[in-house]
């Protein structure tokens, strides 16, 4: 499989700019094998990266505002595959969030290219899986709307590798571990053991991912003698600017590196 780019850089850029799912995936793939096996190097002295910009996406799913996707329940088959696209879709931009992670952010130690590299990797097998299984139902990624609101947050925060952290993997992709869970439960319900295995692997992966998203957001505090807890809420508060939803996910949350004291803050935020 031909490596996609001469450094990590030049291949995450070319992983996002994919536009066809199948494409995006095999690049991502292939330039995560090619960067575990050495081949990928992070170079020495990288050039500044472009501006952000869309990634490259299929013509379909349209893309409509979060509150026109229609809500369908999951007693038809029709309706546990819209379920299921809602959730490929999330793992689609979850591809190019982490390779703009990679992209974006430069002059960071290589054990950060290397968490977002395998972020990256995770991601779109994630998304293959659930194709298949959209397949296996009489359906393909596309067949229903979505909304951008992942990529419109990677828009804010392309200005700086702490805000970034703070509010892609510890808040939208923290948000999966509190309702995965149910979704899982709910797949059950309705006999669709199938998929509620697929989301039982994600659920698990999306853990270490959050994770990562701890750990750089804490090596970002710490360089700019910030207190983690403090400037989270501080940027959760910014971004949100109104209460979180609930439950959470106290165990998942807590095993991906946040405090306890950062859980109650969310609980009773307004």
């Amino acid at each position: 499989m031909k490596t996609p780019g001469p450094d990590i850089l030049e291949a995450a850029r070319a992983c996002i700019d994919a536009a066809n799912p199948a494409d995006k995936v095999r690049l991502t793939r292939a330039a995560a094998e090619a960067f575990r096996a050495g081949s990928l190097p992070v170079p020495a002295a990288p050039s500044e990266p472009q501006p952000i910009r869309a990634p490259g996406r299929p013509e379909r799913p349209r893309l409509v505002l979060p509150r026109e996707v229609p809500q369908r329940g999951l007693g038809s088959i029709e309706g546990r595959a819209a379920f299921l696209h809602a959730i490929a879709h999330i793992e689609f931009n979850a591809i190019n969030l982490a390779w703009d992670a990679v992209y974006r952010f430069r002059g960071m130690p290589h054990a950060y290219y290397q968490d977002w590299v395998g972020v990256a990797d995770d991601e779109a097998r994630h998304f293959a899986m659930l194709s298949a299984r959209l397949g296996e139902l009489g359906f393909a990624y596309g067949d229903f709307d979505a909304h951008n609101g992942l990529w419109e947050m990677a828009e804010k925060t392309a200005d700086g590798g702490l805000r970034r952290m703070a509010l892609v993997p510890r808040v939208l992709e923290a948000r999966g571990l509190d309702v995965t869970p149910g979704m899982i439960a709910r797949l059950r319900s309705n006999g669709d053991e199938a998929s509620a295995k697929i989301l039982e692997v994600i659920l698990s992966e999306e853990v270490a991912h959050v994770a990562a998203g701890t750990r750089w957001f804490h090596w970002h505090c710490e360089r700019a003698g910030l207190a983690p807890g403090r400037e989270f809420i501080r940027l959760v508060r910014e971004a949100v600017r109104g209460s979180m939803r609930g439950p959470f996910n106290r165990p998942a949350r807590l095993a991906a590196g946040f405090e306890e004291d950062e859980i109650r803050s969310l609980e009773t935020m307004e």
